[in-house]
């Protein structure tokens, strides 16, 4: 049991960072269809950072953690950006944006990832060796039987999207700042009359967007596959994506899906293990989280109230 939840939450948490990525954006009425793209550039780039840190910093992967991570939320703001871009300066088609930086993420990184391999070891791998991320437990409470499991070998990434969780969920629905945010995905004009810039609003929401997302990509690399590699673009983007909007576009809902998708996937790992299975069934069995994901769809998305400016372009429409 205590694995279950070790595990779980070890998968939850960062696919709900980046689906309070998406919120921001959604909520801003960008379509954002580029979480899968975002979250590996962000990954790209913090496994950069941790390949030419690790010969010149001393303290070994809890130290050089914090930089990676900076690098990570960065690269990950870029690329929202990206897609900011496109869909606000040049009105394009927000769902064609998505898939357009999705397929350029996946393309550039592999691209990049075998060039700077070739540099720094004379080989071009299309991996970059993160090694096993930090790991920690919050003494006394942790040693609690099956409730302690949940502050028991949390990952140095933890507490950071807890963080950002709490703050973000004080933006949106305590601050002026997220007031006018709801408005823009709802009702831009009365923004627009209150004196407020709705594009300024929406490149803001990308941006927090992209850092959010980045922070995600990289616990992916680091605690999944301690590397940076193609496998990185496997899902977890559109998976954050049918989280938000299971979730109603709601953070506390966003959560409660997110933990469904993770326990699913570590008690199905789990299974495996005690039913000493096949590695086809057990590949079989590790699809438990993208099939949860078709019947959460299917009950409840019909119940579901997207912002009603959702994907709109604003000026466009305005004329």
């Amino acid at each position: 049991m205590d694995k279950i939840i070790i595990d779980g939450l070890a998968f939850s948490l960062p696919l709900f960072a980046m689906a309070i990525g998406g919120i921001f954006s959604e909520k801003s009425g960008i379509t954002m269809l580029a979480l899968e793209g975002i979250q590996g550039f962000g990954a790209f780039c913090g496994a950069v950072a941790f390949a030419y840190l690790q010969p010149v910093i001393r303290g070994g992967t809890q130290v050089i953690v914090y930089p990676v991570l900076f690098a990570a939320m960065l690269g990950g703001m870029i690329f929202a950006l990206l897609h900011a871009y496109m869909s606000i300066r040049f009105r394009i088609n927000q769902v064609i944006s998505g898939v357009v930086v999705n397929i350029l993420a996946m393309s550039l990184t592999i691209f990049l990832t075998g060039l700077i391999n070739e540099g720094l070891t004379g080989e071009p791998s299309n991996k970059i060796w993160l090694g096993a991320a930090p790991r920690f437990s919050v003494p006394g409470i942790s040693r609690i039987p099956v409730i302690g499991a949940i502050f028991r070998d949390l990952y140095i990434f933890a507490p950071f999207i807890v963080v950002f969780a709490v703050v973000s969920a004080i933006l949106i629905y305590k601050t002026r700042f997220g007031l006018r945010l709801r408005a823009c995905g709802e009702n831009p004009e009365s923004v627009e009359a209150a004196g407020c810039s709705v594009k300024r609003i929406r490149y803001l929401a990308l941006v927090i967007c992209g850092l959010l997302t980045g922070l995600g990509g990289m616990n992916f690399a680091f605690a999944f596959s301690a590397n940076f590699s193609p496998t990185i673009y496997m899902g977890y983007g559109y998976l954050a994506i049918a989280a938000l909007i299971c979730g109603n576009w709601d953070i506390r809902r966003t959560l409660l899906t997110c933990l469904i998708f993770g326990f699913a996937r570590s008690g199905g790992y789990q299974l495996i293990l005690k039913l000493g299975m096949s590695s086809d069934v057990s590949d079989l069995l590790l699809m438990i989280p993208y099939v949860l994901t078709l019947l959460l769809l299917l009950f409840f998305s019909r119940h579901n109230h997207p912002p009603s400016a959702l994907g709109s372009d604003y000026e466009y429409d305005r004329r």
